[in-house]
């Protein structure tokens, strides 16, 4: 008999949140610390959304996402989740740029980028501070009309080589383009350039498992493999509850971390919604999806120190096809040392992301699918080459996902 995930649920929730991101767990730990009763429901086995991991043999942990982000998460754990959740966040200070146009290392910061632009690239120092003054101030409440391009261009006209490294690592991080609102970017670089890179010490599992434990201590009831069917209201639009596994559970408020569409359109209904509403609803964009290819060394083998985030391309120029198109030229690598996992056998690990269309690989024949992840690994090994010599005969663990697995673990539209 197939185990029951809602065993002992209550029928009634103040709360229920759909979907374990992160933004699903902050909700539900406030929520809970609140004196609120929450129902967090997901149908992945683990906690985490696109903040997880997974495991291979011979001790291998690979994380999925968190590669980098902004100091405010310091702030943010610490007043959302617990002091030692803050303390585990580190800096990453070797930021690498390999490509045709320029090759240099950064603590990916205001002071260093503004070293790097001025003597670099010889751009004049008030124009470089003007810039990030500019940046700084964007806010939601401004003019939303100028572009990320029409941004660059007012300041450093005609410097494809500057928009490169301005753009470029957001590009990777958000999906961003040049035709987006610049408030879009002004916003995302800001907060990485006010102190840098970090990321979590002892992986993206260690962090869940400590997240879980708040959750737990705050009343949360969670339930895995839980997936919500539909959202239930009255005819006047008032949440009644969800449909979860065929069961309906009730509830006076619903907090959704499931994707925006899946969440209107179908968790909702077109059929509950103003016509107007759900025409803007099918306006939005989606954003890309990725591809990754994950590789680790055999348990003694190691490589020398060669930066933590390294931003790798052959192609000439900042251009976002390029960096989605099926055959690769871009790619980010992640480097994971035994510091990273102070608590576990130490290990070096890699992993490759590079952006991606989900149509470049929805429409695929299982045969030319695996086919295309093999070589995708392949060509990222032999782009690895050049900074890890004889990868190949290090590893002991390599495979690839792409957006059909993003899709098939997160229920994420087009991946």
């Amino acid at each position: 008999m197939a185990k029951d995930f809602l065993k002992d649920c209550k029928d009634e929730y103040d709360v229920i949140v759909i979907g374990s991101g992160l933004a699903g767990l902050t909700s539900a730990n406030v929520l809970g610390r609140a004196g609120y009763s929450v129902l967090l429901l997901e149908h992945h086995y683990q906690l985490g959304g696109m903040a997880t991991w997974f495991k291979r043999k011979n001790g291998n942990i690979f994380d999925i996402s968190l590669h980098g982000f902004p100091h405010g998460m310091i702030k943010s754990c610490r007043k959302y989740w617990t002091q030692e959740i803050a303390d585990s966040i580190i800096q990453l200070k070797g930021i690498r740029f390999e490509n045709p146009q320029f090759s240099l290392k950064t603590t990916f910061d205001r002071e260093d980028f503004t070293r790097i632009i001025t003597e670099e690239f010889d751009i004049p120092g008030e124009t470089v501070q003007e810039f990030f003054d500019y940046a700084r101030k964007m806010n939601f409440f401004d003019d939303q009309s100028m572009t990320t391009g029409e941004l660059f261009e007012k300041f450093f006209p005609g410097r494809d080589d500057v928009v490169r490294m301005l753009m470029e690592p957001i590009t990777y991080a958000n999906g961003s383009t040049l035709e987006d609102p610049a408030i879009t970017y002004g916003i995302v670089f800001s907060n990485f350039m006010h102190k840098g890179v970090f990321t979590f010490e002892g992986g993206t599992d260690l962090l869940i498992t400590k997240m879980k434990e708040e959750l737990i201590k705050n009343g949360v009831d969670l339930r895995i493999r839980s997936r919500v069917e539909k959202i239930e209201m009255t005819k006047d639009r008032k949440v009644t509850g969800v449909v979860v596994n065929g069961k309906q559970i009730a509830c006076k408020a619903i907090m959704s971390n499931a994707n925006l569409k899946q969440t209107i359109l179908s968790l909702v209904g077109k059929e509950n919604l103003d016509a107007d509403f759900v025409a803007e609803t099918e306006a939005i964009r989606l954003n890309n999806s990725s591809c990754q290819v994950y590789m680790a060394l055999k348990e003694g083998e190691s490589f020398d120190d060669v930066g933590d985030l390294l931003f790798h391309s052959e192609h000439n120029g900042f251009d976002v096809d390029a960096l989605l198109s099926k055959n690769i030229s871009s790619r980010t690598f992640s480097f994971y040392y035994p510091k990273t996992r102070p608590q576990a056998p130490p290990r070096y690990v890699i992993v490759s992301s590079t952006n991606a269309n989900y149509h470049d690989w929805a429409s695929l024949s299982e045969e030319e699918y695996q086919k295309s992840k093999e070589e995708m690994i392949e060509s990222t090994l032999n782009c690895l080459e050049q900074y890890v010599p004889n990868v190949r005969e290090k590893l002991d663990h390599v495979e690839a996902s792409t957006p059909r697995t993003f899709e098939h673990y997160t229920l994420h539209l087009n991946g």
